[in-house]
């Protein structure tokens, strides 16, 4: 993994925006109609060398596919885990998890669920349950690979990077008899799948919102279960270089009032525990731009990499080049600049949706900013 020896590096978490003849072809397949498998598969190798051109040409660095192949992570478990059956029409799945922050602002997500970018996805979440032995299928993972390989032919990049969900499932488990017997079938068969992308030459990044956590509880029995899915994720990460890793957790995907986020404070302890080079986390949210002062008492150990997001998922204003070239700063200074390259706090289009709540042409705009930005950091830091 690259370090920022001469100069502020730049990337991104991971998704953005489809095109919308993909998202189109997207939507038939996960509805079950007849779709063409050949125009499908084009479209997503077209949206790739698309993006990652885009990625190097706004200033990225470090690149990725832009997670165009994927609908989002929530049906990644049944496109790549065997060993998962979709919920029962009319079976009983339990209440809708309310958070805290929907409790606090009930008018205000009442109507983001309703007109809100989640509406225009091309496929809802389908409910999954698990009902036998976990296996993955690799399919998926190697055409990823394949698409990546082709799109960075002939693009100037330092390097490239493939994201992956984490083993801290939420679908109900009716197989294993306990959730670390869960936990660890896991994180072993996705193992499979962050083995895959390390020997294909890229680094992965493992994807965790929310870290394995919950906000705002503090309980033992939440502490413990914190504990048992980093020791999972751990168990599937052994043997892989922990140059070639790098994890990444933000504390929310939507825009929203976001006061009951947990805090980098909360989650710098855990998050350093997980094998990993370099850890991304949101710091441009105007809810955790203060946080940079953690490090003053938090000492990075050495030979890591932080990436902290320095433009936001969580609203449309472009970050001025100026304040992200300060906020770099002040993360160098506390833990050394060649420690730091810098991102986004998550990505602008988790879920395949026709309406992003982060315009595209507003992303593409951030990332010029964020370019910028490393460039008026680094003649600071290195002094020319």
């Amino acid at each position: 993994m690259k370090r920022s020896t001469d100069r502020i590096l730049t990337t991104h978490t991971g998704s953005l925006a489809r095109q919308k003849h993909l998202l189109d072809l997207m939507k038939l397949k996960e509805s079950g109609e007849p779709y063409d498998q050949a125009a499908y598969a084009s479209a997503i190798q077209g949206a790739v060398a698309e993006v990652v051109h885009k990625q190097a040409e706004s200033g990225v660095d470090i690149v990725n596919d832009g997670e165009q192949s994927k609908t989002g992570f929530s049906n990644y478990i049944r496109e790549r885990l065997a060993g998962f059956e979709p919920v029962k029409t009319g079976e009983r799945i339990g209440p809708p998890r309310i958070g805290r922050e929907e409790e606090a602002f009930p008018e205000y997500y009442e109507q983001y669920h309703k007109v809100g970018y989640f509406t225009t996805r091309v496929a809802a979440p389908i409910p999954l349950v698990c009902t036998g032995p976990i296996s993955y299928r690799p399919a998926a993972i190697q055409r990823d690979i394949e698409n990546l390989k082709a799109a960075l032919d002939g693009v100037q990049t330092e390097e490239a990077f493939v994201p992956a969900t984490s083993p801290f499932l939420n679908q109900r488990n009716v197989y294993y008899k306990t959730p670390e017997e869960y936990s660890f079938a896991a994180a072993e068969a996705i193992r499979e799948e962050y083995k895959a992308i390390v020997d294909a030459g890229f680094l992965l990044q493992i994807d965790a919102p929310g870290l394995p956590r919950t906000p705002g509880d503090d309980s033992e029995e939440s502490r413990r279960q914190m504990d048992m899915r980093i020791e999972a994720l751990n168990h599937a990460l052994r043997d892989i270089p922990e140059d070639r890793i790098r994890f990444h957790t933000c504390f929310g995907v939507n825009h929203g009032p976001r006061i009951y986020d947990s805090t980098l404070q909360e989650m710098i302890g855990p998050m350093l525990r997980i094998k990993a080079m370099a850890y991304s986390f949101e710091a441009a949210n105007p809810r955790h731009m203060h946080e940079y002062h953690v490090f003053e008492y938090v000492k990075l150990p050495a030979g890591k990499i932080i990436i902290p997001g320095m433009v936001t998922h969580a609203h449309n204003i472009v970050e001025h080049p100026e304040l992200i070239a300060e906020m770099t700063v002040n993360y160098a200074k506390l833990v050394g600049r060649e420690n730091v390259i810098i991102g986004n706090d998550c990505g602008f289009s988790s879920q395949a949706v026709y309406d992003p709540e982060v315009r595209p042409t507003v992303a593409w705009a951030k990332f010029r900013a964020l370019a910028e930005g490393a460039r008026l950091a680094s003649k600071a830091l290195w002094k020319r």
